[in-house]
């Protein structure tokens, strides 16, 4: 029994020690966007905060609301105006 658990030990040994590393990428090389890329992600950044904008506003009219604890006046049921009531 201690044969067979040896060679299955140098068997697994021999195996990782002629596994050779993943190379990765070489990360000395920088990548640069252009302009064009930079207009982008300026304009995408201008849309979320452009929408972001009404939301607050509705947020804080949300909250104002709850802490005043006003509510909605209900408006009266309108006569009818039908001719020849």
């Amino acid at each position: 029994m201690k044969m067979v658990l040896s060679t299955i030990l140098s068997t697994i040994l021999l195996i990782l020690a002629a596994i050779s590393p993943a190379f990765a990428v070489d990360t000395s090389v920088v990548y640069k966007s252009g302009i064009l890329v930079t207009i982008f992600i300026g304009v995408c950044a201008l849309i979320v905060v452009a929408q972001l904008v009404p939301a607050l506003v509705l947020f804080l009219g949300f909250i104002k609301a709850l802490v005043t604890g006003r509510s909605r006046k209900e408006v009266p049921a309108a006569e009818s105006t039908r001719v020849g009531d």
